[in-house]
């Protein structure tokens, strides 16, 4: 085996977490509103989005503003979550960000 092959094999990776790039208001409002232009159809997409979104403002102070418990929200975004739209928009609130309908 050649040493070119060695060292592919090397490689490390680490676990990506978008959460960590939203630093701002801004960016974070940004990034939902890419998932709704570019994917208005993934309804988990968005779901995940929001999570990101959530995770960086901090789950404990989103839990506490919408009145949801911490796992719940956990719950409630993830892959196979399935929240109300209740839920989704005291999400939306407590990010400080609007959902807005327009004409297609």
């Amino acid at each position: 085996m050649s040493k070119a092959i060695r060292k592919c094999n090397s490689v490390k990776t680490v676990k990506y977490d978008v959460a960590l790039q939203l630093n701002s208001p801004i960016e974070r409002a940004a990034y939902l509103k890419a998932w709704l232009d570019e994917a208005p159809e993934d309804a988990s997409g968005f779901l995940r989005a929001l999570g990101d979104v959530a995770r960086a403002h901090g789950m404990a102070r989103v839990a506490r503003d919408t009145g949801l418990g911490r796992e719940s929200l956990y719950k409630s975004l993830c892959v196979t979550g399935n929240p109300s739209f209740a839920t989704v928009l005291k999400i939306a609130k407590a990010l400080g960000v609007k959902l807005h309908a327009e004409l297609a």
